[in-house]
């Protein structure tokens, strides 16, 4: 037997938490406000309402005609956060934090808008949903100095 002194017991690597990236947040942050926003769209296709509108060529609730210039201006309205994904890793500091700052904000209140008559249960879970994820954006680009 050796007279060296026991070695204390092993002992489990204490976990860290490192705080991640603000561009790699914020660009999480709006590709799941796309996917929620996507899939609420998506769900809204098994409602007769909405698939009769799309075949009368009109959008359900408002009646908006389905033609050229909405088709444009939506595809603009989605080209905005999905190029906030990118942006958000891509973009320098200031303007990359502007953009959050501004364009949360005015997306949430698009959200609120078309919530406003809506019935249905999963699109106002879904828009809840969509509001709470740009709250977020808005304030981790607030704190971010």
């Amino acid at each position: 037997m050796s007279n060296a002194p026991a070695l204390p017991p092993p002992t489990a690597p204490v976990p860290t938490y490192e705080p991640l990236d603000r561009r790699l947040v914020l660009s999480g942050l709006w590709t799941a406000m796309l996917f929620v926003f996507a899939y609420v769209d998506i769900f809204g296709f098994f409602r007769a309402d909405v698939i009769n509108g799309a075949l009368a060529g009109e959008v359900a609730g408002p009646g908006f005609a389905v033609d050229q210039t909405f088709l444009v201006l939506t595809t603009l309205y989605i080209l905005i956060p999905s190029l906030m994904v990118a942006g958000c890793l891509l973009l320098p500091h200031r303007p990359n934090r502007l953009a959050n700052l501004a364009l949360a904000p005015t997306y949430a209140l698009t959200i609120v808008g078309g919530m406003v008559g809506e019935t249905w249960v999963y699109y106002l879970i879904g828009s809840s949903v969509e509001l709470v994820l740009l709250v977020t954006i808005a304030r981790v680009a607030h704190r971010w100095r």
